[in-house]
Formats: C-alpha cells, structure tokens, sequence
C-alpha cells in the first residue's frame, strides 16, 4: 500500500493534485468504456504537457505498473480502458485530452496533432484555410481524437480517403530491456534530448528550415484506387491490414503517441448530399458498381440505413440529435457527465428506477416535435434501404444524371438535399449509433444483451445486405443495420432475445462471416471485443515486448512479457 500512496503521491507533484483521480466516483467515465468493457486502475491521471506526460510514464515504467493510453474513450469497443480485473500488475491510465493543441505546417498542407487534439476542433482549424481533415468519422460528433483515429486505423465515411494513416509520428516505447525510449519519426528536427524535443515541439520552437519532407506517407495514397476495385474478392479495408501497420498507425495503444502528422486536402468548390432510396437491395447493388467503375470523380460519402435503423434513431436518439444540432459537439461532454451524476444518484436512491437519465431524456424528447424533413420522412414510408451520398464538384453532374436515368424503369427515387437537410440527414445518420444503447436501457428487464459487429465484406459481394437463417435469426429481438456502402463497411447491431447465450450467438455469427470471406474489425479496432489476427499480434509484440502498454487488447495475454 505504501508503494501505491508514493506512486500517486510522485504523480501528484508531477500534474498537480487536481489531475491525479483516485475515487471510484470520479474514475467511473475513464475506466468504463463509451459502449462496452470497464475494469479498474489505481489512478487516472491528467497531465498538462508532453513533458509531464514523459514524466508520468518514467514512473510507471520504474513501478512495473500497467499504462493504458487514453484520449477521449470513444471507441465503441473498450479499447482505450481496462478490461476485467484478471490482470498481474496495477494499471494506470493516462489521459492525454488536456494536451490538445494543433499546429498547422506546410503551408496548411500537414497538421501536427498532440495526443489530445480532437477531429471536431481539427475540422474548425482547418475550415478558414479551405481545408479539411483526413478522416470524418461518427465519433468526431462526439470528441473522437486525432490520435486516437490513427491508432486505431479508423477508417470512417469517406470513400476516397481511406483509413487514418501516417508514417510520421513521435512516440515513446518501453523496449526488451524494460528502458524507455522516444523515438522521433515525426520528420522534425527538434534537438537531441528528450526534454528539448518534447517542449520544443509543443511550443512550436521550430522553423520551416527544420520541417524535413522525406519520401513517407502521411495519409494513405492507395485506397482510392482500392475502393474502385469492385471486383476483387478481398476487402477494401480492415484493421488487420498488414499495408497499413506502420510504428504508431494501427498500435493500439501499445506506445504512448505524443504527436503525428497527416496531410489535409482541399475543401471542394461545391458539395451536395442525394438522397436515395429503394426497396431492392439489388439497387444499391448497381449503384454502387456504376459509380466507383464509371465516374470521374469519387463520392465523398455514401452512407447507408436501414428503415429499421432509421425508426430507432428517430426515437432512441432524437435527444442527442438535438443536442447536437442546437448546442454544438463541445456539450456532449458535459452531457454525458451530467448523465454520469444522475445515474450514480439514481442507483442510490431505491424508488428512482435503473438508467434513470435515459429514461428521462427519452420522456422529454418525445415533446419535442418531429425534428427530420418532410422530403425524408416521405422516403423512409417509400423505401426500406436508404443512401446518403455527398458529391463534390463534377461529381455532382454526374450524380444527378446519372440518378435520372437509372431510376426512369426503377421503383426507387432520389432527392438532392439543401443545405439544412444535407445537415439533418448526416447527423441523423451519425446519431443512429446511439439508438440500440438507449433501446437496451429502456427495455432491459424484457431483452437480452446487446451486440454490435463491425464487417468490411469483399469488394465483389453481391449479398451485402444481411439474411440470416431462420434459427439465428429467431434468437434476435431488433436489428439495426447501418455503414459505409462504397466501402462495404457495415456495423450490425443486434438486440438479443432473453435468454441468448450471447457468446455463443457471436461465434456462429462470425463463423458466416468467415465462410464470406469477411474480415472484422473493419474499422473500430479489434480492443477487447474481437481477437487480434497473427499479423496484429506479431505487430504488437514488436513494438511492447514487455506487454507493458494495454496488455489483453485484442484478447491476447495481460500478462508481463507475454507470459
């Protein structure tokens, strides 16, 4: 006990009192995830620069403790907290989102990101330069981090860009000896120790003579070439692709990232979002192919619903549509936090009934009038399957006459979207993830556990859409399906029935998936949901052979050298 009071004691002096989280009450957001796992740590701790950060790990590193590296806990499969209780030394996590600054390079043609940096505030930097980021995912509605998107390979909605990706980053390793080490790819000259190098980068005391541009990516050049092959028998991506495991892009979490540079791109001239819908699935089918052969130019996004999924988001999550619509993303956190409180009194106090927040922002929403557009509501009681595609510049042309004359002979339909209803189909798109979380919270008594599956299927798959047999699909209560259709990227969401051995149903599900040649995760990392393919463990075990940086993610050992 005394070695852990001096422990958090060190870290004290390092952050200041007020950052170093030590009771179950406050640790409860950091050490549970947003939507699955939760364990515990002995502390939470906050730093305020790089160098504190460096600091913090010299002494986890000395007290053989455990570091989970952690942003803004987004992730939707526990990759960024503890997992069980099962694990052989005590864990800390260092959360890194008061580090959080961005620094514009190249003529704003490269950004730096510190390991806190979210992809909302990256968007907003860049927007008066008319420029954008690397990726747009859902969770950057939520504060997901910069960082966080590369470790993790996410790849998100945008069809020509591809998974978050870059080949210059500075990180720091616990190497075979125990020792740690910083090692600088960042491809800036910053001096020679690891104190110059950490307050230099983060005051930006550096010139453009020190900015060197050798021959590495800082995003991925592929994939539009990739996306466009729809007739290969593999898919587009996955976070298990060897192509794309480079020092901390893909990690994991199994070094501490302090920064990395990604290019950004120009903002187009022109944007508009088509609507479509159908009730063949062959439809989007043809579409799909049409468009990536044929057009000069590539969708943006192509984001798809289900009718299903669509009624679930317009009632389970109209509170945080709203929210999100009326007071910006930077409430969320508050929110959620405000949420947090309510739940922990609720648990106290016996004639309040369990999920209470839920219960009660799902009571106020329904006050609330109808929040999505006439010409979408009119389309979801036409069409099951519904596509939200945003064109840019000639894409538009092409788009708009290319979806004239396929739906002359087609029960299907389109409509170009304004401004306002551009913006409300997207977030309600976006918001959709947050339906089956608040569906099990209201009806938990009455249903069994909740499942969501993350799938890349071949790029030449007919079948995108699910059919399951008869003897899976009566153990299901709801299903919401959701994802990227150009990429065929698809989140499965499942409610089970009463009763249903979850594992059991999983490991049948992804047997089906196997026999298609899917690969899973597709883009929300394997964390400690799915089990880490060889070549993501070789990875691993390569850059922590200690197995001291989140030991047990993707299902591998928790255990000190990988014992």
């Amino acid at each position: 006990m005394k070695g852990k009071s001096k422990l958090i004691h060190d870290f004290k002096l390092i952050t200041g009192s007020k950052h170093v989280i030590t009771s179950e009450w406050n640790k409860e957001p950091f050490v549970k995830g947003w939507r699955y796992g939760e364990g515990e740590a002995l502390a939470v701790v906050k730093p305020g620069t790089l160098l504190e950060i460096w600091k913090v790990l010299q002494i986890c590193v000395k007290s053989n403790v455990i570091v989970i590296m952690q942003a803004a806990n987004t992730g939707l499969t526990g990759g960024s907290t503890p997992f069980g209780n099962n694990y052989d030394r005590s864990i800390v996590i260092i959360n890194t989102l008061r580090v959080n600054s961005i620094q514009v390079i190249n003529k704003g043609n490269q950004i730096i990101a510190l390991p806190g940096s979210s992809l909302y505030d990256l968007e907003n930097k860049l927007k008066p330069l008319g420029k954008e980021p690397h990726s747009v995912i859902g969770s950057t509605s939520i504060g997901a981090s910069i960082v966080g998107g590369i470790c993790n390979n996410s790849g998100g909605s945008l069809v020509h860009r591809g998974p978050a990706y870059t080949e210059f980053a500075l990180y720091a390793k616990v190497n075979e000896n125990s020792e740690l080490e910083l090692v600088n790819e960042l491809g800036i000259n910053l001096g020679s120790s690891t104190e110059e190098i950490l307050i230099n980068l983060e005051n930006k005391n550096y010139n453009n003579s020190d900015i060197l541009n050798p021959q590495k990516l800082a995003s991925d050049d592929k994939y539009s070439e990739i996306v466009r092959g729809i007739d290969e028998s593999t898919p587009a991506r996955f976070n298990a692709d060897k192509r794309l495991l480079y020092s901390a892009s893909g990690s994991s979490g199994k070094v501490a990232v302090f920064a990395v540079r990604l290019n950004t791109y120009t903002a187009p001239k022109k944007s508009k979002i088509f609507y479509v819908g159908s009730n063949n699935q062959d439809d989007f089918w043809k579409i799909r192919r049409d468009i990536l052969s044929d057009f000069k130019e590539l969708p943006r996004l192509g984001d798809y619903m289900h009718r299903d999924c669509y009624d679930a988001a317009k009632k389970y999550s109209k509170d945080t549509f709203i929210v999100i619509e009326k007071l910006g993303t930077n409430f969320l956190p508050s929110l959620f936090e405000f949420k947090r409180i309510v739940d922990i009194i609720a648990e106290k106090v016996k004639f309040l009934p369990e999920k209470f927040s839920d219960k009660l922002m799902q009571f106020l929403s329904n006050f609330w009038p109808n929040h999505l557009p006439k010409k979408m509501e009119l389309f979801r009681d036409q069409f099951e399957h519904h596509w939200i595609i945003e064109m840019t510049n000639e894409g538009i042309n092409e788009a708009e006459t290319y979806f004239k004359d396929f739906f002359k002979d087609k029960e299907g339909d389109f409509f170009i979207c304004n401004s306002n209803e551009g913006k409300k189909a997207m977030l309600h798109r976006y918001v959709s993830a947050s339906a089956i979380g608040r569906y099990q919270a209201l009806n938990k008594k009455n249903i069994g556990e909740m499942m969501s599956l993350d799938i890349a299927f071949p790029r030449n798959e007919k079948n995108w859409l699910e059919i399951l047999p008869k003897e899976i699909n009566d153990k299901l209560e709801l299903k919401f399906y959701y994802g990227h259709l150009f990429c065929h990227v698809f989140h499965h969401n499942y409610i089970l029935k009463k009763g249903v051995d979850a594992k059991k149903l999983k490991k049948e599900l992804l047997e089906i998936y196997d026999g298609r040649g899917a690969e899973y995760p597709a883009e929300h990392n394997v964390g400690h949901e799915y089990k880490a393919m060889p070549v993501l463990i070789e990875f691993y075990k390569k850059l922590d052979p200690t197995n001291f940086f989140n030991p047990g993610i993707g299902q591998t050992s928790k255990l000190k050298n990988w014992k």
